[in-house]
C-alpha cells in the first residue's frame, strides 16, 4: 500500500479553529464518530466544544497539508483529557497520531499535569487508536468526568508522575 509509508517530517503545532481545513477535519471526525458509534455513545466535540482557554488543539502538517488533529482539555489542577484524535484516511499508518500524541503529552508534562485520561469506543474501528494508547502506556481504568465504561465506551489513563 503506497499511502502507508511513514513520514519523517511531521510538523505538529497549535491549530487555529479558524483554519478551514481544521474545521473540516473536526466536522469529519464528529460525523464519523456518530456513524460508527451507537446513539448516545459518541462524545466527539464540535468547534464550540474545542474552543476556550481550557482546550488546546494541535494539528499535524506535511508541508501545508493538514494530516491530523488532536486536542487536550484541562479538567482540573492535575488532570487532562485527550480529545478529537483523528488522522485523515490518506495519512493513516504514517505516524501522524503518534506525533500528535507525543506533543500533547509533552505539553501535559510542561504544564505539570500528573494524569492524562481519554474515553474511546470498544468496536473494531477503535482498535488502531487503542493500540497506540496502550503502546504509549495508557491502561484501561475507571470512568471519569461524564463518561461511563460500558459495552460501547471505555476509559484509559496514563500517569505522568514517576
Amino acid at each position: 500500500m503506497a499511502n502507508c509509508r511513514r513520514i519523517d517530517a511531521v510538523k505538529v503545532e497549535h491549530a487555529s479553529l479558524d483554519d478551514p481545513d481544521v474545521r473540516a477535519l473536526i466536522a469529519y471526525h464528529q460525523r464519523d464518530m456518530h456513524r460508527i458509534s451507537p446513539p448516545g455513545t459518541s462524545w466527539a466535540l464540535d468547534i464550540a466544544g474545542l474552543s476556550g482557554p481550557d482546550t488546546t488543539v494541535l494539528g499535524a502538517w506535511n508541508s501545508t497539508a493538514l494530516m491530523g488533529i488532536g486536542a487536550m482539555k484541562r479538567l482540573g489542577n492535575d488532570s487532562v483529557e485527550l480529545k478529537s484524535m483523528r488522522t485523515l484516511p490518506d495519512h493513516l499508518g504514517k505516524g501522524v497520531a503518534k506525533a500528535i500524541l507525543e506533543e500533547l503529552l509533552q505539553i501535559c508534562r510542561n504544564e505539570g499535569f500528573s494524569r492524562v485520561s481519554l474515553e474511546t469506543g470498544t468496536s473494531e474501528e477503535f482498535l488502531p487508536a487503542i493500540t497506540l494508547y496502550r503502546r504509549r502506556g495508557f491502561m484501561p481504568g475507571e470512568a471519569f468526568s461524564q463518561y461511563e465504561n460500558g459495552l460501547h465506551n471505555q476509559c484509559y489513563h496514563l500517569d505522568l508522575v514517576d
